[in-house]
């Protein structure tokens, strides 16, 4: 095997971010997704690159643990070769394509395994899985709950101006809106935002008086913790529901811990909104409770709107 000269390899290996020259990469500058670019490109390599990809392709978990020069030697072709290879995939060079891939590997695993497909369910199972996951998920909800904390985000929101729910991605986010929907209606102006630019515009907004109510399933959402922050800065309350130990959880004046397992089945919805969803149902209970008398009429006032509008009288979800 003839191996090209170690000068050459030097200047293969140097950064494309240093090299305004370097020409297109074929997977994209910065790609992020090097499993996708490598199944895109198979067949479109060039021959010697073709059996990088192909030995690659074939030894996934292998990788992380090699050099460029084991990684060569097994594919028997030069170190350039692979360099080539790194960056006709996206990758400015081997350590480049080996983070990329051992990141890729890390949140890929579960949905490239042979058992990620499981034998299609009747309805009925299917049912049984979802509802399964709930009575998990709420029977976990019970023995971690500290009803303390709850209390101390009552009393603030019975005191409160108004209240401006927050959660970014599709969980939180509905959560959050439906936070908003059950709050408004026992008189405490309540509103919703799920956009990350305009949630810190709005929470810049806030002052003593607000409430600002962030939900996220991992707690580390970089536009939930920065709006927290800014609200508290300008004398807010902060209330989160959110995993303990997360920085979210260390931002918010008021912190709602719970710590939901999700089911490593891929294709089952996660559980953990269910879980958000009664703590949020629970905690607009007992303020209604305890403010009785005005919740009571404002409740008596959207069902006379809605029967005044569609002329039913019979029982009925209230604006649902």
């Amino acid at each position: 095997m003839t191996y090209e000269p170690d000068s050459t390899l030097e200047t293969q290996t140097q950064d494309a971010t240093n090299n305004p020259m370097q020409p297109p990469q074929k997977g994209g500058p910065g790609v992020f997704d090097v499993i996708s670019a490598l199944n895109n490109l198979d067949g479109k390599f060039a021959a010697q690159e073709q059996r990088v990809a192909t030995y690659v392709k074939n030894h996934l978990d292998a990788i992380s643990g090699m050099t460029i020069g084991d990684l060569a030697h097994h594919c028997e072709v030069s170190k350039p070769t692979v360099i080539r290879f790194c960056r006709s995939l996206g990758c400015s060079g081997f350590k480049d394509f080996k983070l990329r891939l051992v990141q890729n590997l890390a949140v890929s695993a579960q949905y490239m395994s042979a058992s990620a497909i499981p034998e299609l369910p009747d309805t009925d199972t299917a049912i049984d899985q979802v509802i399964g996951a709930l009575y998990a998920s709420v029977g976990t909800l019970r023995k971690q709950m500290q009803t303390s904390a709850l209390d101390v985000a009552k009393d603030v929101i019975l005191e409160t101006k108004q209240i401006l729910f927050a959660g970014i991605g599709g969980g939180s986010s509905m959560i959050t809106q439906e936070a908003a929907n059950r709050f408004f209606r026992l008189g405490i102006p309540s509103f919703h935002v799920s956009d990350s630019y305009l949630l810190q515009m709005r929470a810049a907004t806030l002052g003593p008086g607000d409430t600002l109510f962030l939900v996220s399933a991992s707690g580390e959402a970089d536009a939930i913790v920065g709006a927290a922050e800014i609200a508290n800065g300008y004398g807010a309350t902060t209330i989160c529901i959110t995993k303990p130990n997360t920085r979210l959880a260390n931002a918010a004046k008021i912190p709602i811990l719970i710590d939901v397992p999700e089911d490593r089945a891929i294709f089952k919805p996660t559980a953990s909104r269910y879980v958000h969803l009664v703590i949020v149902d629970a905690l607009a209970t007992s303020v209604a409770q305890e403010a009785a008398e005005t919740t009571k009429e404002n409740l008596r006032r959207i069902r006379a709107s809605l029967t005044a509008y569609h002329g039913r009288t019979g029982p009925q979800p209230l604006g649902d």
